[in-house]
């Protein structure tokens, strides 16, 4: 009994070593494949050309630049 359970232990073992080199292939891959094709941006670089964040970049550029002119209309 105890050698039928070291050889399933040994099995799953080959099996899992298998399926995770596998897998480290197939990202190696996909991440050489977007590094020459060029990809979609990733992380935050993919929200730089959403309205939403365009739309703030601007509020915010116009509230630094009223900020600007009241600073520098100001008497001292």
């Amino acid at each position: 009994m105890d050698d039928g359970g070291r050889a399933a232990r040994l099995r799953s073992f080959a099996l899992g070593g298998i399926v995770g080199a596998a897998g480290a292939i197939a990202t190696g891959r996909r991440l050489a494949q977007a590094r020459t094709q060029g990809g979609a941006p990733r992380g935050l670089a993919a929200f730089e050309d959403a309205p939403c964040f365009l739309e703030l970049a601007g509020e915010e550029a116009q509230r630094r630049r009223d900020d600007a002119d009241a600073g520098a209309s100001a008497p001292q």
